[in-house]
């Protein structure tokens, strides 16, 4: 299908587009375009007017200092995936990017456009939840900062209001002794995640589990914070018998899993364990290197 008739608008400032999202009623923010342009394409949207942002300046960067990771909005998979500082300092960041689509999804879609977007099978909250993530928003009266575990509020739904954009992430930079890492099971044909996990482990001088995160996404309706699992593991030694008693509590607390044609509910929270083990696996070796 062909896209509704719609008014285009290009701003070179968040300001500007800020600006044009609060004067149109109807209007909706075009950033990398997979997620808002099929929904046109289809006529599930059919905003009247367009607001692309792919010009803003200052937003598309990834910045290491002061003890956080800065990550504009509008900054694609692609160059998160291809960062070789954060591969070093905060591997679950590129490993997520790498497993989104394919090639030309990753070079075109944005880090801001997908959590925005809230996809129940998305990647990127789960990361985002594991790594304590904050969400910079840009409105008409300033800036105001949500935690991941705040930023998602249903499916396809999040926290930003009527004119507010999201302009960047903040991640605390890993101390020494992390590591992180992300396992997955993929939808063939879109690669999305039936489910997935993101896992980020401190370990302290004696080789113990000082802090843990753990995020989960494509189970519920939103991604999630497995806190039974950080809790599980925490004061620990994240040796093969911890983990796996950890790991089994990934979907603790899930009422309504998701049911579709790839999965169904109850598959899903098995995968959540096994992707769990998965991951803290992966990210107590990475912490203890």
């Amino acid at each position: 299908m062909i896209p509704g008739t719609f008014d285009y608008h290009a701003p070179k400032t968040l300001k500007k587009a800020v600006s044009l999202l609060n004067e149109h009623e109807d209007a909706k923010i075009l950033a990398g375009g997979h997620s808002l342009i099929p929904l046109m394409k289809l006529r599930f949207a059919a905003p009247a007017v367009v607001i692309d942002i792919g010009r803003v300046s200052g937003i598309s960067r990834i910045r290491i200092s002061d003890g956080h990771i800065q990550i504009g909005a509008l900054t694609t998979h692609h160059t998160i995936g291809s960062n070789a500082r954060l591969r070093r300092v905060c591997p679950v960041l590129p490993e997520t990017a790498n497993e989104i689509g394919d090639l030309q999804v990753r070079n075109r879609g944005t880090l801001g456009g997908s959590v925005v977007h809230a996809d129940p099978a998305a990647d990127w909250p789960a990361a985002m939840m594991a790594l304590r993530a904050s969400f910079e928003v840009a409105g008409p009266s300033g800036t105001r900062e949500v935690s991941a575990s705040d930023f998602f509020v249903d499916m396809m739904t999040t926290t930003i209001g009527d004119g507010e954009i999201l302009s960047q992430i903040r991640i605390p930079e890993p101390p020494a002794g992390s590591g992180s890492a992300y396992a997955k099971m993929h939808q063939s044909a879109s690669g999305f995640a039936i489910t997935g996990v993101a896992a980020q482990l401190t370990l302290d001088e004696s080789g113990n589990v000082s802090a843990a995160g753990v995020g989960v996404t494509g189970v519920a309706p939103i991604a999630y914070t497995a806190s039974a699992v950080e809790d599980a593991l925490v004061g620990k030694a994240p040796d093969e018998g911890a983990i796996a008693a950890a790991a089994a509590l990934a979907a603790d607390g899930v009422q309504d899993a998701n049911e579709d044609h790839h999965a169904s509910g109850e598959y899903r929270m098995h995968l959540a364990t096994v992707l769990a083990s998965r991951a803290l696996a992966s990210a107590a070796e990475r912490a203890k290197s």
